[in-house]
């Protein structure tokens, strides 16, 4: 049995937080453990826990995965070290927000980039794979990164004498802290170009349009998002590359709906076929399927068939089921013959049943039928006598 401690009381935080409010707790909990702060016994590890938590709990899939599943939901997806802070755009402005620094880190990750992508009902729920374009900031072709120009000499900056950041004491609420802020001259690079690239602006990575393949697992929900690890902006200094965000939108479907992991339609039956019942055909996923009716079914009943509906993502569990909602349609007009016809069935079973087409009172109006639905067969039995 695992040992660790609940996400949620790590933050300190309920279980219906939304996402501001896990931000807040993240931020409170990594002031109070960072370990430059932070000397006592076990802060670091404090620290690493806070982390482990906000990965886990901020990202909407794997903290639906660890409240149905608990850890072993989410074993080995929060062990990334001090990664996954892009949300504040690095843990550096957390103490730049407090204390007016930056961390000073030469090692930059790059930025996560988010895209929509949508694709038909169809496709969500068998899965595929879709070419899109995607713009990010990739390493500046011209100067590789040198930010300077082909062939231009670069030399230790002189303001931090290519440490890339410098330091100052700074007295504040919290106590003395030393402030380590990035140097301006050399934006954190440690070295000064003799002549910027013209094509990065001396900052060594420029946007490029990239075509990828996203590949869309079966199951996919509509605005579920899907995580493509270092496909992001490109880091500064050697740092790790960002993620790339894909937030699924699924089209409509004209015949099926879904709800949760099963599909929904509506299959229409007019008078007779309810009455009788029998063999009828339906769409499903799959194709055309043909179904049993009951004698005498109604409007509102459903019929199951399993195992048709949606797949379960990541295959947890079994594929969901095909909801085949029954509605019986009543005709607006009738021939003469055919209400002759009517009045005879209802002579008939006024003999069978003699509380076939007596009238009853239902929420203050009177109806006939033993149902007393205004779109039930009995309704359309009660037009074809009164009429």
């Amino acid at each position: 049995m695992s040992d660790k401690r609940d996400y949620y009381e790590v933050l300190e935080i309920s279980r219906t937080a939304n996402e501001e409010d896990i931000k807040k707790a993240f931020r409170r909990k990594a002031l109070q453990y960072h370990p430059d702060r932070n000397r006592e016994e076990g802060a670091t590890e404090r620290f690493k826990e806070i982390n482990e938590a906000y990965q886990i709990l901020i990202d909407p899939e794997s903290r639906a995965r660890y409240d149905r599943f608990g850890h072993q939901g989410v074993n080995g997806q929060a062990s990334r070290g001090f990664e996954g802070f892009n949300d504040f755009g690095g843990f550096g402005d957390i103490f730049e927000s407090f204390f007016g620094g930056a961390a000073g880190t030469r090692n930059r990750r790059g930025r996560d980039v988010e895209l929509a992508l949508s694709v038909s009902f169809r496709d969500a729920i068998f899965g595929t794979s879709r070419e899109t374009d995607v713009m990010r900031r990739e390493i500046c072709s011209r100067c590789s990164s040198t930010r300077g120009e082909p062939g231009s000499a670069t030399q230790t900056c002189p303001t931090c004498n290519g440490s890339g950041n410098v330091r100052r004491a700074q007295r504040t609420l919290f106590g003395n802290f030393e402030q380590i802020s990035e140097c301006s001259t050399c934006r954190g690079s440690g070295t000064k170009v003799e002549r910027p690239c013209s094509q990065c602006n001396a900052t060594g990575v420029s946007n490029h349009r990239r075509k990828i393949s996203i590949d869309i697992p079966p199951g996919v929900d509509d605005g579920t998002r899907i995580v493509m690890r270092g496909q992001g902006d490109v880091g500064e200094f050697g740092g790790h590359a960002g993620d790339l965000y894909v937030r699924v939108h699924v089209e409509p479907d004209r015949v099926f709906t879904r709800s949760g992991n099963d599909v929904v339609i509506r299959a229409e039956l007019n008078v007779v076929s309810a009455m009788l019942g029998g063999i009828i055909t339906v769409p499903t996923l799959e194709g055309d399927k043909e179904i049993r009716i009951q004698p005498g079914v109604q409007t509102g009943h459903h019929e199951v068939i399993r195992g048709l509906g949606v797949p379960r993502l990541r295959n947890d569990g079994p594929r969901g089921d095909q909801i085949v909602q029954i509605a019986v349609i009543t005709p607006r007009s009738l021939t003469q013959k055919q209400k002759k016809l009517v009045r005879e069935l209802g002579e008939t079973m006024r003999e069978t049943d003699e509380r076939a087409l007596d009238p009853i009172i239902v929420q203050n109006e009177v109806s006939y039928g033993t149902q007393g639905n205004d779109d039930s067969i009995w309704s359309w039995l009660k037009g074809a006598f009164t009429s």
